[in-house]
């Protein structure tokens, strides 16, 4: 077996497990597959047929309110009748337990959300998981981060329709690929000091989701060199589900070639 032969097995084996780790988050008995609606809070309360209370919203956060027999566990602290939760920052989360289930309690958009998750919920049951290009190292490649002299708050549209998201950009990465000369706008990746790019090509829509792929960035290094592995472009939740509010791509970010690597468009949606 030759150096080259080594190299090329540990990249696939590498890409190998990343594609798991993805799908198996994706498939969690908690996880976006098992959402079971998409409830947007009002300050008049609401019962919902799939979670425990009745739910508002207002300026001292999420409220809920629990019948006699109905229970919630937060964090290992069992809640019964009226609870406030707290405004909830953008973005950010709450996921009581109630029996099998997870109740998400999130601000997307400025708005507060609720949104169940059930393990036998169909779409997660059903699920076989999600096709792939054939993983090619000519997809990885180098690229250099450009900070902005401050971070740009970059308004963006989302999944659903009416709703925008606010991301403050550090910068932007230049790269070469497919014989092109391209530019990313991105934003902080989850790691600090990581970056994630949301991005569409010319086959979105075809091969691969419409609305966008994303993009996990390595830090950085002191130069601005970036490693960016197109293998490992991503669909976000919205690519399986219309109950996920996923931002779409900055305008700019729309690149015009054909990245025929990463995660094709999901089998839900063919």
């Amino acid at each position: 077996m030759t150096v080259q032969d080594v190299e090329t097995d540990t990249f696939a084996h590498d890409w190998q497990e990343w594609h798991n780790g993805h799908e198996a988050r994706l498939a969690d008995p908690h996880g976006f597959l098992a959402i079971t609606n998409l409830h947007w809070l009002q300050e008049t309360p609401e019962r919902f047929p799939d979670a425990p209370g009745a739910w508002s919203t207002g300026p001292d956060g999420v409220h809920v309110t629990l019948a006699e027999g109905e229970e919630l566990i937060l964090d290992g602290t069992p809640l019964h009748g009226d609870h406030t939760f707290g405004p909830i920052p953008e973005r950010a989360s709450l996921y009581p337990k109630a029996g099998n289930a997870s109740i998400e309690i999130a601000k997307r958009g400025g708005h507060d959300i609720l949104r169940p998750r059930h393990p036998e919920n169909p779409l997660r049951v059903a699920f076989t998981g999600t096709p792939t290009y054939t993983p090619d190292p000519r997809w990885s490649v180098t690229g250099r981060y450009i900070p902005f002299p401050e971070p740009r708050p970059t308004t963006v549209g989302a999944a659903v329709e009416g709703l925008h998201h606010v991301y403050d950009a550090p910068g932007r990465i230049e790269f070469d690929l497919a014989g092109e000369h391209l530019t990313l706008t991105v934003f902080n990746g989850h790691e600090p000091g990581t970056l994630t790019a949301l991005f569409t090509d010319t086959t979105s829509g075809h091969t691969t989701y419409a609305a966008n792929r994303s993009l996990h960035i390595p830090t950085p290094t002191p130069d601005g060199t970036v490693h960016l592995d197109f293998n490992r472009a991503a669909n976000l939740p919205c690519a399986y589900t219309d109950l996920a509010t996923c931002p779409l791509p900055p305008t700019e970010n729309h690149l015009p070639v054909a990245i025929e690597a990463g995660q094709k468009t999901p089998l839900e949606r063919a």
